[in-house]
């Protein structure tokens, strides 16, 4: 269990049951009693306010009134949120935009610096435009929740991803990719690479990409990709 995931496993905890004590939470989420105190430290640098009685057996209390006031959304999260907002604005469907902006603003305004700027540089891979009348989208199925996760160290490191495709045909094939862009054209979602193995840029439906992965070590250069006149950059979309 990460880091992060574990210290939400510890506050869902103390709400639920009122209070609990280091060695309870510990056989919780699987950690040690030091692992625990060092989450509760950090808790407690977040804004949670987390009583403490003296004591090695001593439990641990957290006010119910107490929130949260360091931001712990990652770049990833935030990054769906943004995407979120600009596809559906694409779609023309975007209802209370002016306070869906605001929002998002104070998000980013509450990110570290280093977060701010890895996500102006993955937006900066972001394209959005409108999808051709004549694309057959009966066929199109869930995005692997994985994506996001694979996509950000690929992007913001340059470095090449794996994943299984499975083409209209069902044919499924592995690839191994330079990915330089994401493109949104609504309802659906394409992963812009460049393939090695093909010298070309390919476009990769989402909905048919599993299994992806970055790879370690294996660096390129960002191309410029020659996008259709009615593809823009994301960013335009909140300007």
């Amino acid at each position: 269990m990460n880091t992060r995931i574990r210290q939400d496993a510890i506050v869902r905890n103390l709400r639920r049951n009122g209070t609990s004590t280091v060695a309870a939470l510990g056989r919780d989420v699987g950690a040690s009693r030091r692992t625990v105190l060092r989450d509760i430290a950090a808790l407690r640098d977040e804004g949670y306010v987390i009583h403490s009685e003296p004591g090695r057996g001593g439990g641990l209390y957290l006010d119910p009134q107490s929130v949260q006031t360091t931001p712990r959304l990652s770049v990833a999260e935030v990054f769906a949120l943004l995407i979120s907002v600009a596809s559906m604005r694409a779609a023309g469907n975007l209802p209370f935009s002016g306070l869906a902006d605001a929002g998002l603003a104070k998000i980013e305004k509450a990110l570290p610096s280093d977060k701010v700027r890895d996500l102006r540089r993955f937006l900066d891979c972001l394209y959005v435009g409108t999808l051709a009348p004549q694309v057959d989208i009966s066929d199109m199925g869930m995005m692997d929740p994985a994506l996001l996760p694979a996509f950000e160290p690929a992007f913001l490191n340059r470095l090449y991803l794996r994943f299984q495709y499975r083409d209209a045909k069902g044919v499924e094939t592995m690839r191994h990719v330079e990915p330089q862009a994401m493109l949104i054209l609504p309802p659906l979602w394409y992963l812009v690479a460049w393939d090695p193995s093909r010298q070309d840029f390919r476009y990769f439906r989402m909905d048919r990409i599993s299994e992806p992965e970055h790879v370690e070590g294996s660096h390129f250069q960002r191309r410029h990709v020659p996008f259709d006149d009615n593809v823009r950059p994301i960013q335009q979309t909140f300007s």
